[in-house]
């Protein structure tokens, strides 16, 4: 039989960096490296073990021995036990020298490249209440705080709306207030817990797959528009309209209020039917003068002012002059594509989602927008010799791909057709790092800009212009 890893305890340790997924790093007296959840660099902390590998250990802080002056007061009552905001204990200006620090290090140590002149990060105005959207989980076996477990509180409610506790898949945090996104928001989640409650709806419970209530999605728009939609488990019609109608009429200035009956294994509702309960199926959002239709399932930035940012930018790189043959790839519902159509030939975008793909068509015509072209499906199947022998050659490329970067059979195209600029927007340094090795055969980084989208988190994007050697 294993035996389990004992932990230990470390005193007084210099957090000395920031390091991946937002946690600390620091040298342990052995050697290994200390990977410490919720502290700063800077700080000097006790802290204990609970799993050690190798070359490293993974601990917790007991006691800070000397804070920071990185550090400051998090603003949210539920930091540290729900993990959506893990830098909200750093002040901000050092959370941008940390994240403009990992996207250097990985382009020089992943990518290999010798880097130009970079811009410093561009920050947020808002770091605080600047997301478009939110999901929200219902459960009827809620997070019990540390204090109701010392104290032996009786629980009388065990219901739960917010978010799921970090690795652990059935327990939910509830939620009073969150930060991340503007009223009416905590209004509308708090007060349809509030009347879920009180009228004795239940809510899911994940492990038997049962309940009525599964999950809750607000969308909000820079026009003041608010999408709600409410995923149900149970097809109960009676309770599922006692539901809707309490949002419709407590809540006017809800534009679009949808439902999904999802009985399946999971959460996910991009293979369900998205039904309108009330006013339209989709909200709009504007950038420019620019409108774009958002539905449940389009993707579209979280932060709608960094991606109007984030977009200029991504324009400023290409550099059109109205001549350019211009490729979109992974375009989602085609913002890009439309952001710089007035400045090119003609812009042709690819999606995986078709969706997303009918949705950038749409988007097109309600702009008056006639230089653009989408296609769906696979990226690497549909980029091709034969598609650009067809739809023409790109002058420039711009590829904004998921996580995981770019296929290879991607990569290798563009290699391929050699267009004389690329401009790579990332929310993966790494990944990108990766695909910039492969590209710096035939293609020199001229420009980095990184840019903070999710402030209080240690996620960040990057862009990067590359041109032909």
């Amino acid at each position: 039989m294993a035996r389990r890893n004992k932990r230990q305890a470390f005193e007084a340790v210099e957090i000395i960096d920031a390091g991946s997924k937002g946690k600390g790093i620091a040298k342990a007296p052995d050697g290994r490296v200390l990977i410490v959840d919720q502290v700063v660099p800077g700080d000097v902390v006790d802290v204990q073990t609970y799993k050690k590998r190798k070359a490293y250990y993974q601990a917790k802080p007991t006691k800070i021995v000397e804070a920071s002056p990185k550090r400051t007061e998090p603003v949210c009552e539920h930091f540290g036990t729900c993990g959506g905001c893990k830098w909200q204990n750093m002040a901000y200006e050092h959370q941008l020298y940390y994240k403009e620090k990992e996207v250097l290090e990985n382009l020089k140590r992943i990518g290999k490249i010798e880097l130009p002149e970079t811009q410093p990060i561009l920050g947020s105005q808002k770091t605080y209440f600047y997301r478009n959207k939110m999901e929200f989980s219902f459960s009827d076996s809620r997070w019990l705080t540390k204090n109701e477990i010392e104290n032996n509180d009786t629980i009388n409610n065990k219901n739960a709306l917010g978010f799921h506790i970090p690795g652990m898949w059935d327990k939910i945090l509830d939620l009073n207030q969150c930060h991340l996104q503007a009223d009416p928001s905590n209004a509308i989640r708090n007060g349809l817990k509030d009347f879920a409650s009180k009228h004795h709806l239940d809510f899911f419970n994940v492990r038997e797959q049962k309940g009525l209530l599964r999950t809750l999605m607000i969308r909000t728009s820079s026009t003041g528009e608010v999408m709600v939609l409410v995923q149900f488990f149970e097809d109960d019609k009676a309770n599922r309209e006692r539901v809707l109608d309490y949002l419709k009429n407590e809540f006017p200035s809800i534009t679009s209020l949808l439902f999904v009956i999802n009985q399946k294994g999971n959460d996910t509702i991009y293979d369900q039917d998205v039904i309108c309960y009330h006013g339209r199926d989709h909200i709009f959002e504007e950038m420019e003068g620019l409108k774009f239709k958002i539905t449940a399932k389009s993707f579209y930035q979280t932060n709608s002012d960094q991606a109007y940012e984030l977009y200029k930018i991504t324009r400023e790189f290409a550099n059109l002059n109205g001549d350019e043959v211009v490729y979109d790839l992974y375009t989602g519902t085609g913002t890009i594509a439309q952001f710089v159509a007035k400045q090119a030939k003609h812009v042709i975008g690819i999606e995986a989602v078709p969706e997303a793909i009918e949705a950038a068509k749409e988007n097109a015509q309600f702009n008056t927008i006639n230089n653009t072209s989408f296609f769906a499906g696979d990226m690497k199947k549909v980029f091709t010799k034969a598609f650009v022998k067809q739809n023409g050659k790109p002058d420039i490329i711009i590829t904004d791909p998921p996580r995981e970067g770019m296929h290879a059979d991607v990569v290798e195209q563009i290699k391929f057709l050699k267009p004389k600029t690329i401009v790579y927007v990332s929310c993966n340094s790494a990944t990108q790092a990766r695909d910039l090795a492969l590209l710096d055969e035939f293609y020199k980084v001229t420009k980095v800009q990184p840019v903070d989208m999710f402030p209080q988190t240690h996620h960040v994007e990057n862009v990067v212009k590359l041109e032909l050697r």
